[in-house]
């Protein structure tokens, strides 16, 4: 998807605030710059997610290495590993437990510090206690449903720390109910922000719901030029792709796979496109948009 003009002025904005703490102003407008050469050059044909990429390396060489989230994606696994019993408990109890543990899956994309400075962890335990309640496009469950009892493998892309505990238990759901279905969990290739990688999927558990797999790259979305054979190949082989998240929503829009987005609209570029207000749900085809 190409990248729309509020996500380039995003981008500018972010970087402007992430160098604000250095005290060399020639050569943060230097950096800054660049940063505006990279987006002027690749916006017409790669998403953002792949500007940010970019905009990581320029970074790096300019200030050094990036904050890390490593401590906080242990604490958000952590904090949502604790809930994980009391939830399953309700999506088992829920009269259409596919639907509930969408609800949540959809929650859980709340926790995102790439589209967010913060994250709000009263306001992500208000969403969770309010799931049942929350609305969820009728259509799209109803042609995600068909599509289940019909197909061979499933491909789940996995966006943040977290969030992946939410993902697991989807995942659970969907194999109790359709377990023919062969699953396979697409998580990030190497750390970016503070998106699910192996060692999240291995802190959470969630191999116990299908094969895991890095996907090759360090962009927080899914790129298919630039994803590992391995899975490039799962990707081309999936009857069903379940995409978590704003960027991967970036990088993936357009495709032509049979894929079922589901993300909350964080940022003003996707409240606009939906026309929905911040922090609503978007639970869509690809063959729909």
């Amino acid at each position: 998807m190409k990248v729309s003009a509020e996500c380039m002025h995003c981008l500018v904005k972010r970087q402007a605030e992430n160098i604000k703490k250095y005290p060399d102003e020639e050569k943060k407008a230097e950096y800054l710059g660049k940063v505006l050469g990279i987006i002027a050059e690749g916006a017409a044909e790669e998403p953002a997610p792949v500007l940010l990429s970019y905009i990581g390396r320029l970074h790096e060489e300019y200030f050094g290495k990036p904050f890390s989230f490593e401590e906080l994606k242990k604490g958000y696994n952590a904090m949502m590993l604790e809930k994980e019993a009391e939830i399953r408990s309700r999506i088992g109890k829920a009269t259409d437990p596919l639907a509930l543990a969408l609800r949540f899956a959809q929650i859980g994309n709340f926790i995102d510090f790439g589209a967010m400075d913060s994250v709000d962890d009263a306001k992500l335990i208000e969403f969770l206690e309010q799931a049942e309640t929350l609305p969820l496009s009728e259509d799209t469950y109803k042609k995600l449903t068909k599509n289940l009892q019909t197909a061979g493998k499933l491909v789940y892309m996995t966006d943040n720390c977290g969030e992946i505990v939410l993902d697991k238990l989807l995942l659970e759901t969907i194999g109790a109910k359709y377990p023919a279905i062969e699953r396979t969990i697409i998580v990030r290739g190497e750390p970016v922000l503070n998106d699910a990688t192996m060692e999240d999927a291995l802190q959470v558990g969630i191999g116990a719901c299908g094969r895991v797999i890095p996907n090759g790259t360090n962009i927080a979305g899914t790129y298919l030029p630039w994803l590992s054979a391995e899975a490039k190949q799962a990707m081309a082989e999936a009857d069903i792709l379940l995409s978590k998240g704003q960027g991967n929503f970036e990088s993936l829009h357009g495709c032509g796979l049979n894929i079922y987005y589901l993300f909350l609209c964080k940022c003003q570029w996707f409240m606009e496109r939906f026309g929905l207000p911040q922090y609503s749900g978007v639970f869509i085809n690809e063959k729909d948009l």
